[in-house]
């Protein structure tokens, strides 16, 4: 694998601190890059498949603004199937150690898989982004406890195999809640107390259910935890719009924006450059502590 330069943050940039993303009145709003190594994402896939364009893609998204960095290499997209630890961890390693290495921001891992979450810790990730908030592997938890990590608890209906599959909720946002008012306190039974909610966009909801989630995220803000969501190019985006995937840009913008407004603490996004001009922006009219003059 050809190693690219280390990088080195931008002129006037600002490390990300994960302690900074906890604080009450944390100062601006956190970018988290996606970087899915996998031949099949439903935005990107194939992308950054080979271990060259996945470093590639890690070293540019950094210098693109990007404040943490997600890895993942088991596409959750809709009627997507469980992929094996052996495979997961050929795609993962030694990518994660070169990253890690190379891009000098947090670095998350996006599985449910206890042995591949060890593994990544490791090797110099510092979040563990749990697509089934701790129910997918019962030795996660013990994982995340040990090591001190942040943990991110999504919301997901079903499996990514069956959650498109007619969704149905009493009530959303009131569901969610109970959910993570549930998962919250299981994770905390462990000891673990650096936790971001995740509500879990086009994880087995429908277009309406998206909707209503992002025009209500503030009440996810009550359970005291930053709140992460992902938006980027997602299915409803192309339903009200009726575009396809590579043309969700102005659609992901005015979500982002939206979720900013209504409380988002990070927004995971796969456009880094467009998307942290969006946030920068946002926080400022929105009188959110921004380090930059206007």
């Amino acid at each position: 694998m050809s190693v690219p330069e280390a990088h080195s943050l931008p002129a006037g940039a600002t490390p990300c601190r994960l302690d900074e993303v906890f604080l009450e009145d944390a100062a601006r709003t956190y970018v988290m890059a996606v970087l899915n190594v996998t031949p099949d994402s439903f935005s990107d896939g194939g992308q950054y498949f080979s271990p060259e364009a996945a470093l590639d893609r890690a070293v540019r998204v950094a210098h693109e603004g990007a404040d943490i960095l997600d890895i993942g290499a088991e596409s959750s997209r809709p009627g997507s199937q469980r992929l094996s630890v052996e495979e997961e961890c050929r795609r993962l390693f030694p990518l994660v150690e070169q990253v890690a290495e190379n891009v000098k921001i947090p670095l998350s891992i996006d599985t449910y898989k206890a042995e591949i979450a060890t593994m990544a810790l490791n090797a110099g990730a510092s979040i563990v982004n749990d697509i089934t908030a701790l129910r997918g592997d019962p030795k996660m938890a013990e994982v995340v406890a040990e090591s001190g990590c942040v943990l991110v608890l999504m919301h997901m209906l079903g499996t990514p195999a069956t959650m498109q599959i007619n969704p149905v909720y009493e009530s959303v946002v009131d569901d969610l809640c109970a959910f993570f008012e549930e998962r919250i306190s299981y994770a905390e039974s462990f000891g673990i107390n650096r936790i971001m909610i995740d509500p879990g966009i086009g994880f087995g909801k429908t277009v309406e259910h998206n909707v209503e989630i992002i025009r209500n995220l503030k009440v996810f803000r009550t359970f005291g935890k930053p709140v992460l969501i992902g938006v980027s190019r997602k299915s409803f985006i192309g339903s009200v719009l009726g575009l396809p995937v590579q043309e969700r840009l102005e659609g992901t913008a005015a979500a982002v924006t939206v979720s900013i407004l209504n409380g988002a603490n990070v927004v995971r996004v796969h456009d880094v450059r467009e998307m942290v001009r969006v946030a920068r922006m946002t926080d400022a009219l929105a009188g959110r502590g921004c380090q930059r003059e206007v």
